[in-house]
């Protein structure tokens, strides 16, 4: 079943807000309750933690001397209006909906990051003893769950 409504295509643009601004405020709760590095332990396979990503996915450039802040603000920019273009368009399923309204709203996300910090703010901390998955945030579970679901709707229903 495609999604073409008006009200539909409004509801997947709001889901995706509510996205944003759920991320949003997280990564200032952890900005304004956690030191810059510092670390609570809330499991003995999860923390709270406050770190900063200057680079893409797992650090990717964060060293790259500072271009890369102007080239990813740039990627988001593209594939934010790709995916506005592509739920805008109706033609896509519930499934397929969901996915991309989660895909968006992460990249608006960490998007936003970018433009007001110059950074992105991580704060959830998986690990075990001593290895440490890289620190993430909810934009980052939005985009990746949004990915997985978009590839599982794909596989079941075509498109």
């Amino acid at each position: 079943m495609k999604s073409s409504s008006p009200a539909d295509r409004l509801r997947w643009l709001g889901l995706s807000l509510v996205m944003l601004l759920l991320d949003q405020a997280t990564k200032y709760a952890a900005s304004t309750y956690l030191a810059y590095g510092e670390r609570r332990a809330v499991t003995e396979f999860f923390s709270w933690t406050h770190l900063h990503n200057t680079g893409a996915a797992f650090s990717f450039l964060a060293d790259a001397g500072g271009w890369q802040r102007g080239f990813l603000i740039g990627v988001a920019i593209v594939i934010s209006v790709m995916l506005l273009g592509w739920l805008w368009s109706g033609g896509t399923s519930k499934g397929q909906s969901i996915a991309l309204s989660a895909i968006l709203g992460g990249a608006l996300g960490n998007l936003t990051d970018r433009l007001l910090r110059g950074h992105v703010v991580d704060f959830l901390d998986v690990h075990y003893a001593q290895y440490h998955w890289p620190a993430f945030n909810l934009a980052d579970v939005w985009i990746t769950t949004g990915a997985a679901l978009l590839i599982w709707a794909h596989r079941k229903y075509g498109n």
